[in-house]
């Protein structure tokens, strides 16, 4: 697909509503079910530690705080982005979406017009050692099937394609693709001119998805979750 303002426009659109309805959605799902203590393995020896270092004085509504910020500012909305990879493909790239087992999508990369098949992967550190193996040989026996059916695939055709960040930023595990099995790795800006053609493509993502934030207003909503949670038995024992 030849990437023109209208369809710019629909999958920028597409874009906001996935975000809005799986990552933000998950996100207060996950976030509401914070009131209960068990959900967080306490360290009684750190907790109010940390919350004199973060504020001052180690009451049930900082030690709540200190138990709650790390897990709904980080690890909950990233795990969940992360999780949600199959989902964008279908619903914000199905234009590009592939029927062969193993490829994300498939599309015309627009700085070489080399078709590519390519995975997905959300950020610069979501895949693990055994991921790697896991790739190469989807990738392997995806160039294996292609000469039995007399259609030559090279490997810089099979691609892994990362959502966002700098080539910079890759772990070592995606480092090993690219160098030792030579596939190539396209980050953020790199991997969306490829696909669109647009160089201001991945800016506009971001951006677009960015407006969603004005939404996401659930400061009222956390308040309870921090005084529901600061009123457990167990956080007051830590006192």
């Amino acid at each position: 697909m030849k990437i023109d303002n209208k369809n710019k426009t629909q999958i920028l659109e597409k874009a906001k509503q996935w975000f809005r309805e799986t990552v933000a959605s998950n996100h207060i799902k996950n976030t509401a079910k914070l009131v209960n203590p068990e959900k967080f393995i306490i360290n009684p020896f750190l907790t109010v530690y940390l919350s004199n270092f973060f504020s001052g004085n180690s009451s049930p509504e900082n030690i709540a705080k200190v138990l709650l910020l790390p897990r709904v500012l980080g690890t909950s909305i990233t795990t969940s982005f992360g999780q949600n990879v199959q989902s964008f493909t279908s619903k914000v790239l199905e234009a590009y979406g592939s029927t062969t087992s193993g490829i994300d999508i498939e599309f015309i990369d627009r700085t070489d017009n080399e078709k590519k098949y390519c995975q997905l992967k959300a950020g610069p550190n979501t895949i693990n050692k055994d991921d790697v193996e896991t790739i190469a040989g989807h990738f392997k026996g995806i160039r294996n099937l292609s000469r039995t059916n007399n259609l030559k695939i090279s490997p810089s055709q099979m691609i892994v394609g990362v959502i966002y960040g700098k080539f910079s930023d890759l772990s070592d595990h995606y480092l090993r693709i690219s160098r030792q099995y030579d596939y190539p790795v396209y980050v953020g800006h790199d991997f969306w001119f490829r696909l669109t053609g647009d160089e201001n493509f991945y800016k506009d993502l971001i951006k677009a998805i960015g407006t969603v934030a004005v939404e996401a207003d659930y400061s009222t909503e956390f308040k309870k979750i921090i005084k529901k949670l600061s009123k457990s038995e167990i956080i007051k024992n830590l006192i």
